[in-house]
Order: structure tokens, then sequence, then C-alpha cells
């Protein structure tokens, strides 16, 4: 046994990130979305936990190799370009396009790849090894590359469409292939460019066919390309003009892609965009308030400075009964809040009191006490039973004596 861990121990995504910037990042990000539980909207968390578990995979993997994805549209000569940069003519063109809703991959590095590509999800039979044959030099140079050809994006085939996006979300580097016909076509814009803000660190551009173009206005259709990407969010990103068929900046393409996979940060930069780009989400539907200056904060702090306020007084609880508003249901407290501000000697109707009828009016002191309950029931519910009826006037203390008092100044009849 060794003590320590060679290039192809897995250890599990926790122990593989732990105690770095960017597996605190992650592990922040999955706190976050536990917390968010039941207050933000579960399918954005759902998305935001799919990006966290999709980030502890990958660093997971294998570190010595660099997934970079080919993509681009139909015709924008994506597959003449994969196959210029490997040497192979291993992706077909033409009119054999689309044949397969499948992706192709070519290793360079077959040791330790076996797991980054089953994560992936390419078949074996798409998969090919450069192990195996006998181009030294390309080896040499593309060490650790996995290099992808997807499906066009804008073909009819909805297979190819979720290939593609699957595939781009999970690419270290993508390598997007335009042409001047359709470079400002909006279906890569609006669905690749403008929701890539924070990954224009993982993207290269490169605008084929620049030959068909004329040599004076090759640099202001670069410059227009750069203009739309700037307008998308992505200012940053590098655009180089190629023909893959006449191999014109085919070796700036290369040294390009070179360049950042020896740089060895195109993974990490894949994950912090990422992360980035979930935490964003989740904060632009959680907001950004500070929970002390919040206002259920302030309320809870309210709360607990201030003692427990005193019961509502009974007037304002409200009844169950269906026919409580009625002569029968009313309670003193309310006719005596009605009566305490009058400023005449007549007496003050109540606003739910029936319309005069020109008879005068019983005090509740001197009706029958052996009227039955049972026939004393609300207007057109006959037999209804009643709620026994309290004694009046109450005891000439508290609250309660202070109204009886308002309602005698005011002349307002005890009953």
């Amino acid at each position: 046994m060794t003590d320590g861990l060679d290039d192809q121990t897995q250890v599990p995504g926790d122990l593989a990130t732990r105690g770095t910037p960017i597996g605190d990042r992650v592990a922040g990000l999955g706190q976050a979305v536990e917390a968010a539980r039941g207050r933000v909207a579960d399918a954005l968390l759902d998305d935001v936990a799919a990006a966290v578990d999709k980030s502890t995979g990958r660093l997971r993997l294998s570190a010595r190799h660099t997934v970079v994805a080919i993509a681009g549209a139909t015709g924008s000569g994506k597959s003449s370009t994969y196959n210029a940069l490997t040497g192979l003519e291993l992706s077909s063109v033409g009119i054999r396009r689309p044949t397969t809703s499948w992706a192709t991959a070519v290793v360079w590095g077959s040791e330790g790849a076996g797991e980054l590509l089953e994560w992936l999800g390419i078949p074996p039979r798409h998969q090919t090894m450069r192990d195996s044959m006998l181009d030294t030099r390309s080896e040499s140079e593309f060490d650790g590359v996995v290099l992808l050809d997807l499906p066009d994006h804008d073909s009819t085939e909805v297979a190819h469409h979720l290939e593609v996006d699957r595939l781009v979300a999970v690419a270290d580097l993508m390598v997007w292939i335009l042409d001047p016909q359709k470079y400002a076509d909006a279906a890569v814009h609006d669905r690749y460019f403008k929701p890539m803000g924070t990954h224009q660190d993982v993207i290269l551009v490169a605008l084929n066919h620049i030959d068909t173009v004329p040599v004076e206005r090759r640099q202001a259709m670069v410059d227009d390309v750069r203009r739309l990407l700037a307008e998308d969010g992505l200012p940053g990103v590098q655009v180089l003009p190629i023909s893959a068929k006449e191999g014109i900046g085919m070796a700036e393409l290369r040294a390009e892609i070179l360049r950042r996979v020896n740089d060895k940060r195109s993974t990490s930069l894949r994950v912090e965009a990422d992360i980035a780009a979930a935490a964003g989400r989740l904060e632009q539907a959680g907001g950004t308030t500070p929970p002390a200056s919040s206002p259920a904060a302030a309320w809870r702090r309210s709360r607990t400075a201030s003692p427990t306020p005193p019961a509502s007084p009974r007037w304002w609880r409200a009844s169950s009964a269906p026919w409580a508003s009625g002569r029968a249901g009313r309670s003193p407290g309310r006719r005596s809040r009605s009566c305490a501000g009058a400023r005449t000697t007549l007496p003050a109707a109540h606003p739910r009191s029936p319309p005069s009828t020109g008879r005068r009016s019983t005090p509740r002191s001197v009706r029958s006490p052996t009227r039955s309950p049972r026939a004393s029931g609300p207007p057109g519910r006959p037999g209804s039973a009643m709620p026994p009826r309290r004694a009046w006037p109450p005891p000439a203390t508290g609250w309660r004596g202070a109204c009886t008092t308002s309602i005698s100044a005011a002349g307002c009849p005890p009953g």
C-alpha cells in the first residue's frame, strides 16, 4: 500500500474539494439550497442542486483531462474543423450530415479517461483513443485532451438539441464555430451565449469560412462578431477567423486550445462559472436584503422586546353564528361603543338596528323573563335556539362602568 493517492484513485467529491476555495463555494451553495427549501420555488432549487452535484462530480474525476467541445450550426464547418484538429476524417461532413444524435470523442491519453467518458455519456462505439495510433506528434501535443464533436444545435432533430444542451453544460472548454452567413443567428445568441454571461473564460469563438469573405471585409466582420458577443454579455471572448477547408487560422486555433489545456485551469474555471451562475439565480429569487435589516427580522425583534399585547376586547371577536348581526346577537359592548360618543339627548341608532316601525322598544329589563329561547330565533328562522342572554346592566367596574356612565350621559337606553 502507498501512503498517498495516485492519479487513478477516486475519492468522493466532498473529500476531493474539502479545504479548497472552490470546494468551499460548492459546499456553501449546497447549504444555501437546503436553507431555502420551503421559501423558494422547488424547481429553481432543484436546478441549483443539480449544478452543485454536477460540479462535485466533475471535480472528483480526472484532473489530467480537459473536455473540449466543438459546437456549431448546420453548415458552419464544425465537423471540418473537428477533422482538421484531430488530423483524421472522424466526423462526417456535407450531405451525410446529420447521421447520428450522439457526439463523438477523440481522447489523447486514455489513462484515467474511462470514468470521465462514462460521466459524459459518450458510448464506447463513439470513442477514439489516439494511444493505439502511430501519431506520436499529435499525442504529445494534445495529451490529456478529450475533443468532442457535438451535433448541430439548430438541427431539425429534437434529439440533437438535447444532446448539445447536455454536453455544453459539462464541457470544460467550449469552441463555437460560426460562419459568415449565420453568425448573427438568434438561435445561438439567445439560447447559448446570453445565458452564459459568467462563462466567457471558458468560451472560444472561431469564425469559419473566412476564405469566402473578401480580404478587406474580414476584420470588419470579426469586429461585428465581437460586438454581438459584447451585447450578449461576453465582451472578453476571443474571436479567431479561420478556414478549415483552406487551413487559414487553424494553427492559431490549435495553439489557443493547447494554451488553455496546458494551463490546467479550464476545469476549475468552468466549475466556478457554473457555481456563480447558479448562485446568481438563487440570489435573484431570494433577494439581497441582509437578514438583520429585513422587515421580518425587525418585526421579530419588536415582538421579543415588547411585552405580550393584551387580549383583544370582546366586541372585536367575530361570531360564528350567521345571524349574529341581528338584534338577538347584539352584545352590550357594541351598543355602548356606538352610543358613547353621542352629543344629544336622543338615543343614537345602532348601525345594525332595523328601521323604525313606529313601535316603542321595550327595555330588556322589563321584558318577560318567561319568554322561551326557542321562540326568540333570528328573523326568517323560526324555532331556532338562541344563546342565553346576559344580565344587564353589568357591574359598574372597569371599562364596563365607564361605558355605562357614557350611555347614561348620552341619553341612550340601557337596554
